[in-house]
């Protein structure tokens, strides 16, 4: 498959939206911009732009439970919902944990990864209000919620007439490489293949994510 897919951007989950805030302003000094709120799962984010020259529109995600939100029909995604994860983010603080790849075609990259044996979960639609109109997108989700291989398998996203890093300011912070390992890499490889995933560097080891970026102060890396 030509290269299509895009790393869109990285997910920090935090126990709550104020946490992942203090720990942004900690380990990257950068107070987060603005997100919004995910009717859909009942969560809500602060985000900030990481772009560079190798991976354009690229942004980073700070993501917690909302807890004024309605508990949703379905598990929450980015297995939020688990249980031995939650209880390690309020022990040890915010965590990258995934990372989520930009498509064109969500559906048919669905099926590419399909015929790998590999369930990325439903399409389904999304939707925030923003200051300049609503955001919508369709995404990836399986019904249990999970990320797959610890969250080296990508999350998939189609976005809408908008893209939400149109709209956000230079951080001064930028992403320079993520570098996935995995004990089943050789898996990961299919499947960065079969969606022409361009710009992860793999290796074969412990299960870990690794994102090196460059910030105003020097380089800082963050891990899984």
């Amino acid at each position: 498959m030509q290269a299509s897919a895009r790393l869109d951007h990285l997910v920090v989950l935090a126990a709550t939206l104020e946490a992942g805030a203090q720990w942004c302003e900690a380990t990257l000094g950068l107070t987060p911009g603005p997100g919004g709120q995910h009717a859909l799962m009942g969560t809500h984010n602060r985000l900030f732009s990481i772009a560079s020259a190798r991976y354009p529109q690229a942004y980073f995600e700070i993501i917690a439970i909302d807890p004024q939100a309605a508990v949703p029909a379905r598990p929450r995604w980015f297995d939020m919902d688990d249980l031995a994860l939650r209880e390690s983010i309020n022990r040890q603080g915010p965590r990258l944990i995934h990372f989520v790849a930009r498509v064109p075609d969500a559906r048919a990259a669905v099926s590419a990864l399909g015929a790998l044996g590999l369930d990325r979960g439903e399409v389904l639609q999304a939707s925030r209000p923003t200051a300049s109109g609503l955001l919508q997108w369709q995404i990836t989700v399986r019904s249990d919620g999970q990320r797959l291989l610890e969250g080296g398998l990508p999350t998939l996203i189609q976005w809408g007439p908008s893209h939400p890093a149109q709209a956000m300011a230079e951080s001064g912070i930028t992403l320079q490489e993520l570098v996935v390992a995995h004990p089943q890499a050789d898996t990961l490889d299919a499947a960065y293949q079969a969606i022409g995933l361009d710009g992860v560097r793999l290796r074969t080891g412990p299960a870990r994510l690794s994102a090196r970026l460059l910030t105003r102060h020097g380089p800082i890396e963050i891990h899984s």
